[in-house]
């Protein structure tokens, strides 16, 4: 008697689980892990807190998070705004606005983000003979602010032609200009669609600031992964990578909440349509 469908679906379900619960259970019979707790999870980076030892997480938390958000909102929100310029810039009718906009979105879009920062870090600088402002550090957050916009650009350019075009036009047949029609009824509403990818914009955004470590900090300017890093080559738990295991903590901490809030985000959209 042949199987049923239902049946065969229940049988290599469960196959399925079987190889990867064995395939787990190799993984936790082969790993060495008193050498994985003492690189990884070393007592002097986590402290004991029922003790009044908190480790290096103070440091972590109050320099590396606190200077990390710092840079990510400074990046976004001047992205954000140079965005809005190239979009409406791709958008326009005149040509020559046209193509200095998709140029533009196309080259920062192209280049690594890291080749910008170190470029407008030390090239530009250099070439120019131009000091940027906030030395070394606000080089590096010009550089993530160039490739972020290109990047939102595109996304706000979307959201503005998805929006219905008899807005603009019942907009314009009450009398309203162009760029006041432009700001006023279709921004809103192309910002209300594209509320999702810029919250993912910014969670990349979060990350990307670990890119600056490249262009060297003072103390107190360290950002996340460069003050691990430091941590790493000269404190209790030098040697070993706990430090990295902490900086990877606090970021899925950051990231984690905003990764659900754009799932949330997308699903409401997708109810209101």
């Amino acid at each position: 008697m042949p199987m049923k469908r239902s049946t065969r679906r229940r049988l290599s379900r469960a196959v399925l689980y079987a190889v990867l619960l064995g395939l787990l259970v190799l993984v936790v019979l082969a790993a060495d892990w008193p050498t994985i707790r003492a690189n990884f999870f070393a007592p002097a980076g986590f402290g004991n807190p029922l003790q009044g030892d908190w480790g290096t997480w103070p440091d972590l938390i109050t320099v590396g998070v606190k200077n990390t958000l710092i840079y990510t909102v400074i990046a976004f929100v001047a992205g954000l705004a140079l965005a809005i310029v190239l979009a409406l810039m791709k958008l326009s009718p005149v040509g020559p606005y046209r193509w200095l906009a998709t140029g533009y979105i196309e080259f920062f879009r192209g280049l690594p983000a890291l080749l910008v920062v170190l470029l407008m870090a030390f090239g530009i600088p250099i070439a120019f003979q131009w000091t940027p402002p906030g030395g070394a550090v606000g080089a590096g957050v010009i550089g993530l602010i160039l490739v972020a916009g290109a990047y939102m650009a595109e996304t706000i350019r979307a959201g503005i032609q998805a929006v219905p075009k008899g807005q603009s036009e019942a907009a314009r047949s009450l009398g309203m200009s162009a760029g006041r029609t432009t700001l006023t009824v279709v921004l809103p509403q192309a910002f209300r669609i594209v509320i999702p990818p810029l919250t993912n914009e910014f969670v990349l955004l979060i990350k990307d600031t670990a890119l600056l470590f490249v262009i060297g900090f003072a103390a107190d300017q360290r950002e996340l992964t460069t003050l691990a890093r430091d941590f790493v080559a000269s404190s209790p738990t030098a040697g070993t990578s706990t430090s990295y295991i902490q900086a990877a903590i606090l970021y899925l901490l950051i990231t984690l909440p905003l990764t659900r809030l754009v799932a949330w985000l997308e699903r409401r959209q997708q109810r209101a349509r």
